[in-house]
């Protein structure tokens, strides 16, 4: 069994691309909108990110690999593992600005932290949504139609092209 196949330099670069996109607009995004000092964010967010894209990736791949070595195919495709744009603007303009304002509003010297902080803490609390969905995505699968779950892509689609 091969452990590269057609395909897979192809796959690679493209999300590289977009993993290198999004960790700009990260840099960019908490360095003027937010007001994140540029130490804190190489310091601590860049490292931070670099080690969940690594992680998450190579575990991905761990599956595939053994999802084809079960099936004995070599046509398994990890999946991509990145940070999701629109989650990613969600977090900065609708969690962690207003957390900065608010901590702005009290006096705090160090606002930003305190919107790093509601930011982990929304990160948290999303993935135990994800986590508890888990358990009955199958159910909530078969019980939807097809259309209803393809609904969400043309609706951010059309969100960006307003933009």
């Amino acid at each position: 069994m091969k452990l590269f196949v057609k395909g897979d330099i192809d796959g690679f670069f493209g999300l590289a691309l977009d993993n290198l996109v999004q960790v700009l607009l990260i840099e960019s995004l908490l360095t003027t909108v937010l007001g994140f000092p540029r130490q804190f964010v190489y310091k601590t967010v860049l490292p931070g990110v670099a080690v969940s894209l690594l992680v998450g990736n190579l575990f991905y791949s761990y599956q595939a690999l053994k999802l084809s070595q079960k099936t004995g195919r070599n046509d398994h495709c990890a999946l991509p593992y990145g940070i999701n744009t629109v989650s990613l603007f969600a977090y900065v303009f609708l969690v962690m600005l207003p957390a900065k304002l608010y901590a702005e509003s009290l006096g705090f010297k160090y606002s930003y932290l305190f919107a790093w902080k509601a930011g982990l803490l929304a990160c948290l609390g999303s993935g135990v949504i994800e986590f508890a969905g888990a358990f009955v995505a199958e159910k909530i699968r078969k019980a939807t139609p097809r259309a209803a779950l393809l609904s969400t892509l043309p609706g951010i689609a059309l969100g960006f092209i307003s933009l």
